[in-house]
């Protein structure tokens, strides 16, 4: 019969490997820090894609693509037709930011504006970060009065 004699280097570890074992599932539950909305973000169906960026002590983002915002030719950028403000209907949907206002606040960016250039509406929004994706939720009054889209983080 054989045996073990653990040296004391082997003993450390041996508790090293099994502390990072068991510190690996809380990595992946860790709540989003501030910026972790910072970059680039495509809607889940691919019909959105937008830039969130930290403007001062809030969080807006520019709307890079849309298919309501671009023309048949998917290249030419619509004008804001349906701004409430007629000065600023002749203005290119390029680059626009239509995100402002989202403060980071218990796990969440809430008190934001979402503006709705095919409509010309404004309405309030959140967002939250899990599992890698983030939700962007508009809404009117209530948050539960909304809809919410999935969107996937764009590398590169």
């Amino acid at each position: 019969m054989q045996s073990f004699h653990f040296s004391r280097r082997s003993a450390i570890f041996l508790l090293m490997a099994t502390l990072n074992i068991g510190l690996m599932p809380m990595a992946h539950g860790e709540a989003p820090v501030p910026d972790a909305i910072v970059g680039t973000w495509e809607a889940d169906d691919g019909t959105v894609k937008l830039d969130m960026f930290k403007a001062g002590a809030e969080f807006q983002a520019r709307m890079l693509y849309g298919n309501e915002i671009v023309e048949a030719d998917n290249v030419t950028f619509k004008k804001d037709a349906k701004n409430p403000d007629p000065a600023l209907r002749s203005r290119s949907l390029k680059n626009i930011v239509f995100i402002t206002g989202l403060h980071w606040e218990n796990g969440e960016w809430s008190g934001g504006s979402i503006y709705d250039a095919s409509s010309g509406r404004t309405y309030n929004c959140k967002a939250s970060v899990k599992d890698g994706k983030m939700h962007l939720r508009g809404y009117l009054g209530l948050p539960a009065m909304g809809q919410t889209r999935a969107f996937h983080r764009v590398r590169g």
